[in-house]
């Protein structure tokens, strides 16, 4: 979650404090029933786990996961989408660009779904109840000017980012009563609900910032002063909307904690900003770039089809990963009068020809998405039962009835491009809706309104998908069109949900919380920078969000999250798309990795420069031209030259008729 900006004027932040006060008194009976102290004890550990005990015990050297001998060194270069004007990432203003600086209390690792370690804190305190939590600063925690990391940074950091901060952190971080400084290093959180047993952890993850910096500056100013911070990273140079490039901090003061070992290990990571991907893939086919995360199934199958990569010099790698891929999708803005019935909405999910879009855009390499937890037990499938069933039976009159009967299923075609079964099913459903077509255009039969929408844009590659659909839709009678801008431009439409539909991405974990709220709560729903982009206003909904956050075991977070996903599919607020259980990386053959998989896929924090591989790159390199090592040399090819000859061939043939019929003709 990217924290971000925005003042509230009194009246906004009482009405948000009343509603916030009025879903806790709602939901805490709900939570009770299901999840009581176990005891009324007060612990103290070196990490906190969500549900039952941490995997590595306090003396821990490092993770498994990690090499703990990977060298030091060397540079990772690689490109970036957009542009940037803007190092202060706390704001609803401008793009922001990583420094690579700021760390939390707390911090996580890839073989547990959510369980947290020391960073600054070096160990954690909370009674059984979870009402409160107690953090233990290190003694060797600094800046990166020297100064020691205190409570006061983390009482401060708490009260700027709720007052001044994203309203997300509000959302989040709504269930604290009161934060105190006990000591020079020791800070107490307390909670007003005690039925959230993710307080404690959410607070670990708070990004502390410098109090001694930010009272001499304005915070709710963008800048282009890279801020102080403490992480292992800092920015070295940039230039705005060019590059960053961030120097690896010598004297780290964190290097040699366990839950560090093995990781930051590049000397340099510079990154460069680009207009559209197709720049950034010639950029790393010519040696310009070092690594790429290739998000487009067409460029995949057909962009790398270089020398370098038939020599091995750049690889290609599909390294499957084991998180949940979320729910990207085709989003509805249910504020449009004309998408608020979720009857109008499933019917245009029948426009979208997934199977053909598959076969013919994508190399048949994606599944369809089905679920808003994907890839992962937090998925629903078939009809409810056992003790999803029970939760959903407490709000069975205020779900869709086809919740309990039906296991969701997007529509499927036959691949052909033309879906005639599935368009019948929608004009049946737009009928139904109020709706009906009137000279090949779909108009309200009470207001004679056409119906016409726009695709907002930020990629112009996915025109190409678009597009298709579009064309469905025009069969339904429905007008479309489609804009593309700018990523400064498209960033503020969002947070102003001013667009019709746009493409999204909601990314999960294995353990979700707080955040659901900022998804699809009804609060979030109003609130601007949110990430209920899809309007999302639905009262069993929100309850069963405080369900998933209340949960008190995995048993049980995964039946609410069930339930969860259920609610949202039923509800038609996205026509789902695709996914791939596996990371598309293409970099060149001088880095290393770990050799034990990650849940997250690549995660070149564990990389590693290879010295020996890069100098043996660098000499079979050195004889052969740039352009034919990227493949885009301006020499002709084989198939260039045969096809200047047919075309020679042709014309003299041509040449050799024209005069032969004017021989005849004169003989004649």
């Amino acid at each position: 979650m990217r924290p971000r900006l925005r003042l509230f004027t009194r009246a906004a932040r009482s009405l948000l404090a009343g509603f916030a006060a009025l879903l806790s008194l709602c939901t805490q009976a709900v939570a009770a029933e299901h999840c009581a102290p176990t005891g009324d004890g007060v612990n103290k550990a070196h990490a906190i786990a969500m549900h039952g005990n941490p995997k590595y015990p306090a003396d821990f050297e490092y993770f498994d996961y990690v090499n703990p001998r990977a060298p030091k060194g060397g540079t990772l270069r690689q490109g970036a989408l957009g542009t940037f004007d803007n190092f202060n990432g706390f704001l609803p203003k401008g793009n922001s660009a990583p420094t690579g600086s700021v760390e939390t209390l707390l911090t996580s690792n890839e073989d547990e779904p959510f369980t947290l370690y020391g960073l600054i804190a070096e160990s954690v305190e909370w009674p059984d109840d979870r009402s409160w939590v107690i953090f233990n600063l290190r003694d060797i925690a600094r800046w990166h000017d020297g100064e020691p990391i205190t409570a006061d940074d983390v009482v401060f950091s708490y009260d700027i980012l709720t007052t001044e901060g994203s309203p997300q952190y509000r959302f989040v971080y709504q269930n604290v009563a009161s934060v105190e400084k006990l000591a020079e290093r020791r800070v107490r959180f307390t909670f007003s609900d005690t039925t959230n047993r993710e307080m404690p952890l959410i607070m670990g993850q708070m990004p502390i910032l410098p109090e001694h910096y930010w009272k001499e500056r304005n915070f709710g100013e963008t800048t282009l002063e890279p801020p102080l911070g403490s992480g292992p990273y800092r920015v070295k140079s940039f230039e705005a909307g060019r590059y960053v490039e961030l120097e690896r901090v010598e004297d780290y003061w964190g290097a040699e904690l366990p839950v560090n070992v093995g990781q930051n290990n590049f000397d340099i990571i510079r990154t460069e900003y680009f207009r559209d991907a197709t720049a950034i893939r010639l950029a790393l086919k010519s040696g310009d770039l070092d690594l790429r995360l290739e998000n487009q199934a067409k460029a995949w199958a057909l962009d790398y089809d270089v020398p370098a990569v038939e020599r091995g010099w750049l690889k290609m790698e599909m390294v499957p990963h084991g998180q949940p891929t979320g729910m990207q999708g085709f989003v509805y803005n249910t504020r449009r009068e004309y998408f608020s019935d979720p009857k109008v909405r499933e019917a245009l999910a029948y426009a979208f020809d997934f199977e053909w879009t598959n076969k013919n855009l994508f190399f048949g390499q994606y599944s369809r998405t089905r679920s808003y937890f994907s890839n992962s037990e937090l998925a629903s499938g078939g009809l409810p039962e056992g003790r999803e069933l029970q939760i959903l039976e407490r709000y069975r009159d205020e779900l869709p009835p086809r919740v309990f009967t039906e296991e969701y299923d997007p529509p499927s075609t036959d691949g052909s491009g033309w879906p005639r079964d599935n368009l019948r099913a929608a004009f049946e459903l737009l009928d139904e809706a109020g709706w009906h077509v009137v000279d090949n255009q779909l108009v309200n039969k009470e207001t004679g309104q056409p119906f016409r929408f726009q695709f907002l844009l930020v990629s112009p590659d996915f025109e190409r998908i678009v597009l298709p659909f579009a064309r469905n839709l025009k069969r339904l009678g429905i007008e479309t069109s489609v804009r593309v801008v700018d990523s400064s431009q498209y960033v503020n439409r969002l947070r102003a949900f001013d667009f019709d539909m746009v493409v999204f991405v909601w990314g999960q974990s294995e353990s979700p919380g707080n955040e659901q709220r900022i998804f699809w709560s009804s609060q979030a729903a109003g609130q601007s920078d949110s990430r209920n982009f899809a309007g999302v206003r639905d009262p069993a909904i929100d309850k069963i969000i405080e369900g998933v956050i209340e949960a008190c075991s995995r048993e049980d977070l995964v039946a609410w999250t069930r339930a969860l996903d259920r609610a949202l599919l039923w509800g038609f607020y996205v026509i789902p798309n695709w996914h791939l259980r596996a990371d598309r990386v293409i970099y060149w053959d001088k880095f290393d990795r770990p050799d034990a998989p990650v849940k997250s896929g690549v995660n070149t924090g564990l990389w590693w420069y290879d010295a020996d591989k890069a100098q043996a790159l660098e000499r079979l390199m050195q004889n052969i031209a740039p352009e034919e090592q990227s493949g885009e040399s301006d020499a002709p090819g084989w198939a260039t030259v045969l096809a200047w000859l047919a075309g020679f061939a042709l014309l003299a043939w041509l040449v050799i008729r024209r005069a032969a019929r004017r021989g005849s003709s004169r003989t004649g």
